[in-house]
């Protein structure tokens, strides 16, 4: 099946280590390819500098960016998450974006955001992913973990290209 271009043969996941608040474009740092026992990652993996993700290989691949964000005591309650490529390793264009809304509370309100694209690596050289967050109030805070899956990036290769 693999031979004839079908199944996957890159499942690769990252999450963000360590929250921040505010807007970050992109997420630069605190970001790692999930390590706990019981994941596995599929094939060659993805690579990361500065919050650029370079492809392992050519193909058509399902990207997903997954954000947790929270906020305390703040009428703008809103946070995203957003997906940008480039195919010349150099013009950056959004793709991809999600956002949730609260309500105004006294309490925290949390919020969960996703986004999903296919992109079709051609070049492994040229083509490249990175993804930042978005806030409305700049207290707002993007979660991160580094022992649990709060803001991730997850990567599937569906295809050949």
């Amino acid at each position: 099946w693999a031979t004839a271009g079908g199944g996957l043969t890159v499942g690769d996941q990252w999450r963000l280590t360590t929250g921040f608040s505010g807007t970050s474009n992109p997420i630069t740092s605190n970001l790692e390819r999930v390590d706990d026992p019981n994941q596995a990652t599929l094939g060659s993996p993805m690579t990361e500098s500065s919050g650029v993700f370079t492809f392992p290989e050519t193909g058509y691949y399902l990207v997903t960016a997954a954000v947790c964000g929270g906020i305390n005591n703040s009428s703008e309650r809103s946070h995203g998450i957003n997906i940008s490529v480039t195919i010349n390793n150099s013009t950056w264009e959004n793709i991809a974006n999600a956002t949730a809304n609260g309500f105004n509370s006294s309490d925290e309100t949390t919020y969960s955001a996703r986004c999903t694209l296919i992109v079709d690596v051609t070049d492994t050289a040229n083509v490249k992913v990175r993804f930042y967050a978005t806030t409305v109030n700049g207290s707002s805070v993007t979660k991160g973990d580094s022992t649990d899956n709060l803001t991730t990036f997850t990567f599937l290769r569906l295809a050949d290209t």
